[in-house]
């Protein structure tokens, strides 16, 4: 996505308004066994819908927002709170209806309580009237919409309906079937709202081998192009047609810290498809965008600046297999020469850097495949790895010829190389090509296979050796 261009986008959904209490308590209550907080600071942010309006702007979109809030303080003070975001607000008041308010009490850091005050009743009819005129008049010049259904009673049939032309539709629902008829660009439930469309109660634990069995009936009952199903501190998973399902992968955050992430993928996903993204790299920005603002306190926002070097950071050199195979297709569209090795790099070693730097000077990408520990131990025996697979990847992504760097569970990278499809399979100079049981694998898919020049005495066995004889 273009970094200087401005998409105009649409909110429209249920608003309301995060407070969090901030306090601390020396003692319990004489009434009860609870903490007596004493209140220190009120902070208010922008919440639901008006939460994903704040995060599209914070990432530099131009945004519209309609809803629904009452005629009370906490309606006067959520506008308030949305035009210091820089939020373009088309809010509607109906008089007797209460704004959406969730308020958490924090106490000495630690998340105690939260209560809420919602109204899920039935909006007026002039109330409903007026809400797709403004509707009508805000879609018009979008380049996405974002529906934010959360049942608080803004999305009447008549209101769905009127969003059904929208030039890309992304919406964000607790409950998506009854979205089917607007044929939505992208829907983005949860894992439980799947399994209920799907007609389960409850779904097996392997969560990602369910979903991935039932891709195109999922994608089926929502009648979206895509469907991406969040798994809370697992990731999600993006399915449309004709493709396998994709993954993105969530850094583990408490979940308290967790308020208000959905919002903030939604956003960063819509604004990604809108600017020409395909929808992998849209579901990598909304997933890195959730990343950042799981590390902030309250109901926070992602940022361009900072979503964009999470980015970076997350397009860097350790991927997992799948992520890997793609980006690598990106690679080849532009020409460039895919270079694969694989190994346990247990103790990495002048040998191991002399022949990566050999490998990458081959081709145009060094892919570096890591047995991971149960590997290592099934292939060296017991006492091995020295050092857990992260660490050793992490070592090997340090190294200036390394491209890029992914780990594998099986004693022979051969999985790896039917997605890699590399066009130079290389090996270290302690091996000969009749040795390499993958020789012929990678010459059937193309490519070939070389064996580089070894240095003596240089073997990791050799090193650990070394160091056990030391007293």
């Amino acid at each position: 996505m273009g970094t200087d261009e401005v998409i105009e986008a649409v909110v429209v959904g249920d608003v309301m308004l995060d407070s969090w209490l901030h306090g601390s308590a020396k003692r319990l209550a004489q009434e009860a066994p609870v903490p007596v907080m004493r209140l220190e600071a009120t902070e208010d942010a922008p919440g639901g819908a008006a939460n994903t309006a704040a995060n599209l702007v914070a990432l530099g979109a131009r945004v519209r927002l309609v809803g629904i809030v009452g005629d009370d303080a906490c309606g006067a003070e959520l506008e308030r709170v949305l035009r210091l975001a820089g939020v373009g607000i088309d809010l509607l008041t109906v008089p007797g209806r209460r704004t959406a308010h969730k308020r958490r009490l924090v106490t000495s850091g630690q998340l105690t309580a939260r209560y809420d005050e919602e109204d899920h009743g039935v909006l007026p009819g002039w109330a409903e009237r007026e809400l797709l005129a403004r509707l009508a008049g805000a879609v018009a010049g979008a380049d996405v919409v974002v529906a934010c259904d959360y049942g608080g009673g803004v999305f009447t049939p008549a209101v769905r309906r009127a969003l059904a032309g929208a030039p890309l539709l992304v919406v964000d629902a607790h409950a998506v079937a009854p979205w089917h008829e607007c044929a939505p660009a992208a829907v983005l439930p949860n894992y439980e709202e799947v399994v209920r469309l799907l007609g389960g109660t409850a779904g097996p634990i392997d969560r990602l081998s369910y979903l991935t069995a039932h891709s195109e009936r999922v994608l089926e009952l929502t009648g979206a192009a895509i469907v991406v199903t969040t798994l809370d501190g697992e990731g999600t998973l993006l399915h449309r047609s004709g493709s396998p399902p994709y993954r993105t992968y969530a850094r583990p955050a408490p979940q308290h810290m967790a308020t208000g992430a959905g919002d903030t993928y939604t956003a960063a996903f819509a604004l990604w498809l809108a600017g020409g993204a395909a929808p992998e790299e849209a579901a990598e920005a909304g997933q890195a965008a959730a990343g950042v603002v799981v590390r902030r306190p309250g109901t926070a926002v992602c940022p361009r600046h900072e979503l964009l070097r999470a980015l970076r950071r997350h397009e860097g050199t350790v991927h997992p297999a799948e992520r890997l195979a793609l980006l690598l297709d990106e690679h080849r569209r532009r020409g460039e020469r895919v270079v694969f090795t694989n190994g346990c790099f247990d103790v990495l070693h002048r040998g191991h850097v002399t022949y990566l730097e050999q490998a990458g000077r081959l081709g145009d990408v060094l892919v570096v495949a890591v047995n991971s520990d149960a590997s290592v131990t099934r292939l060296k025996g017991p006492g091995r790895p020295v050092n857990p697979c992260e660490d050793r990847m992490s070592v090997l992504a340090a190294l200036y010829d390394v491209d890029y760097v992914t780990e594998f569970d099986e004693d022979t990278p051969e999985r790896l190389l039917r997605m890699i499809r590399p066009e130079l399979y290389v090996k270290g100079g302690d091996y000969t090509v009749e040795m390499l049981a993958e020789a012929p694998l990678v010459r059937s898919l193309g490519g070939e296979v070389h064996v580089l020049g070894h240095l003596p005495d240089r073997s990791t066995t050799a090193i650990i050796g070394r160091m056990r004889s030391l007293p």
